[in-house]
């Protein structure tokens, strides 16, 4: 006979405003987590900056966000496509934090020994339509304030037509296009005093030449 599982903490729901004042007083939790989210922040500096302060001394930030190189080739079919019906260009796809501005924003405020790695995957599909389908169903879709109302339906056509020649999926016999998504993970930690720190600059007991040299040939 199964025992059933012992809850292990107390859980709820709350809806607060994350670009806001979180409603938790200083040093409350010691982990934050957070899963393909950080891409729907506008101010996200100042979101880190809460989540910092919410942390207990040596807390512990973990995420996983889109990066800049997601979706790069819906991006372009769509930008080449409406070029050539109106002569302009709109924003399409939500703007996604680039991998070299990540370890900046954790350590401008305030987080210790960040680490970022990156996924880079790429998934196949029938044709563009589906994978915008997809992601209209994920919640994924266009936020930008400065977005159109309306693209006209020539304009999916074309970057449907475009997307097909320009990145067909190379192992789908039946034809079929590739979505290539970049997956940045990350984790940070709050200061505490037990944690590493560099050495004070002019205490070095070793040169540099004498860990490695490197000889050339005249």
């Amino acid at each position: 006979m199964m025992t059933p599982l012992l809850n292990i903490c107390e859980t709820y729901k709350l809806v607060a405003e994350e670009e806001g004042p979180f409603p938790f007083p200083d040093g409350t939790f010691d982990l934050v987590i957070s899963s393909m989210a950080f891409h729907w922040i506008n101010d996200l500096p100042r979101l880190l900056t809460e989540i910092k302060r919410v942390l207990k001394p040596d807390g512990c930030l973990l995420f996983a966000l889109p990066g800049g190189n997601t979706l790069p080739e819906l991006r372009s079919s769509l930008v080449l496509a409406e070029l050539e019906r109106t002569g302009g260009v709109s924003t399409h796809l939500g703007p996604y934090i680039d991998l070299s501005n990540v370890g900046g924003l954790l350590t401008g405020t305030g987080f210790k020994l960040p680490t970022i790695d990156v996924d880079d995957i790429q998934i196949g599909y029938p044709n563009m339509m589906v994978l915008m389908e997809h992601l209209g169903r994920m919640g994924e879709g266009n936020a930008c304030l400065n977005r159109k109302e309306r693209v006209g339906l020539g304009t999916f056509v074309g970057a449907a037509c475009l997307y097909s020649e320009l990145y067909p999926a190379e192992d789908e016999e039946d034809g079929g296009i590739v979505a290539s998504a970049q997956i940045i993970y990350g984790i940070a930690w709050k200061e505490h005093e037990t944690q590493q720190k560099p050495l004070e600059r002019g205490t070095a007991t070793h040169k540099m030449t004498d860990i490695a040299v490197t000889k050339t040939k005249a």
